[in-house]
């Protein structure tokens, strides 16, 4: 009968051991967890990225009045009926 007792606390160290210090142990779990966290909130951050970019190229599609800020704003488009001044703050 004390053999039993004695397999059965081995067993039962062996069971521990695997739950705190195996491979699917619960730190390991933990650690999976929080990178899963991570992950849906970058995940969330380029969803939201998407979206922005999506309505760009909606508005771009849509009205020449978005091209037209574009081309003014990145490529400094100058309207045919426009006359072009640049300011120029000397440095003391």
């Amino acid at each position: 009968m004390r053999w039993i007792a004695v397999g059965l606390v081995l067993l039962i160290l062996v069971l521990q051991s695997q739950l705190w210090l195996g491979e699917g142990s619960i730190p390991a779990m933990r650690r999976m967890q929080a990178a899963v966290a991570e992950q849906r909130a970058e995940n969330e951050r380029l969803d939201e990225r998407n979206r922005a970019l999506a309505a760009d190229v909606a508005d771009l599609r849509g009205g020449l009045q978005s091209v037209e800020e574009r081309a003014r704003r990145d490529m400094g488009m100058i309207g045919t009926d426009e006359q072009f001044y640049r300011v120029v703050i000397p440095r003391d």
